[in-house]
């Protein structure tokens, strides 16, 4: 559907928001609300510069994200439930909305949590925080539903305004505190944050999370990738990060540089083993393709296989959802 794709990439938007339209946005959801425009509309570079923007105030008056946000929101969904039924929704969202969820609610998330941690527990109230965070309406990141309730009605079009033009915002009766969108976003082919050489999400401001496949990572271990040798991977002792590396470095690499010795060997391939402390170990097929490339050379491929294989034939026959006794392939490619 055509929703889908607009809101896809509203969620994926960055760049320079487009203040003026963002806010008439603002303007549009109080009015129809029902509330009197906010006074003062404060810009910042970041949700974390939001969240610093909405401790300093103190004239704000009370949040109004119940009325401007929760409210309309609920009672659309219930509306559009009720004219097209329950297995009518259920289409409805499955088609649009639900497409879009996964991946803007675990951004969502993971930003409220670089926050977090970019404050540091002893420095700030966490539970202030969380709920602070949790109050804000997520502008580009609200793209899931915005889009199961594009061209349904124009109860929420304050709503898509803003969240079309700019990222995070928090209303108040005089004020509303409103974000930039990011300067920079990386995702792999699953929607997860993923970088190798620098920053997967960045704000104008410097706010920025590193990651690898999804992965949160610190901001100096990306750098330290390019000079990986065995030794370096065997003696990082967080699992998660030597996973990484191993993934980066490459494990056929790996096996070769750190001089392993195969488990076993039949007419499938070569069962390599890598033993790591602290962690299960990564057990790999080396298997070669039996149908030469153009230029006469067969490739090599490697396969991970569960930690429990004892047999390469076994590693193989699991990759085709098949035990060992099952796989009998008349031809390997």
């Amino acid at each position: 559907m055509q929703h889908v794709d607009k809101w896809r990439g509203v969620a994926a938007a960055t760049g320079a928001a487009d203040r003026p339209a963002a806010e008439a946005g603002i303007r549009l959801a109080y009015r129809t609300a029902g509330l009197t425009e906010p006074e003062r509309i404060i810009w910042a570079d970041s949700p974390l510069a939001g969240l610093a923007a909405v401790r300093s105030l103190t004239d704000q008056g009370r949040s109004v994200r119940e009325e401007v946000r929760t409210k309309p929101w609920a009672e659309e969904r219930r509306r559009i439930h009720d004219e097209l039924g329950p297995a009518g929704w259920a289409e409805w969202w499955g088609a649009t909305g639900a497409r879009l969820w996964d991946t803007t609610r675990a951004l969502a998330e993971r930003i409220r949590s670089g926050i977090t941690d970019a404050l540091g527990t002893e420095a700030v109230d966490v539970p202030e925080t969380r709920q602070l965070l949790l109050d804000a309406v997520l502008g580009q990141h609200d793209a899931a539903w915005l889009a199961a309730f594009d061209g349904r009605g124009d109860r929420l079009a304050g709503l898509a305004d803003v969240a079309a033009h700019a990222g995070w915002w928090w209303p108040y009766e005089n004020v509303t505190v409103i974000c930039e969108r990011p300067v920079e976003l990386h995702r792999d082919e699953a929607g997860r944050l993923d970088r190798g050489d620098g920053p997967a999400l960045a704000y104008p401001d410097g706010f920025a999370l590193y990651a690898w496949r999804g992965m949160p990572v610190p901001a100096d271990f990306l750098a330290e990738l390019t000079s990986l040798d065995p030794a370096r991977i065997r003696a990082e002792e967080n699992a998660e990060l030597r996973r990484v590396m191993l993934e980066h470095y490459g494990y056929d690499r790996y096996l070769t540089e750190s001089d392993a010795k195969p488990m076993g060997k039949d007419e499938t391939g070569i069962l390599w083993r890598i033993a790591l402390e602290g962690d299960e170990d990564v057990v790999m097929v080396e298997v070669v393709n039996s149908t030469p490339e153009p230029d006469g050379t067969s490739r090599t491929y490697w396969l991970r296989v569960p930690p429990g294989t004892r047999t390469a034939k076994e590693g193989v026959a699991w990759t085709f959802g098949l035990d060992a006794n099952e796989y009998e392939p008349m031809r390997q490619t």
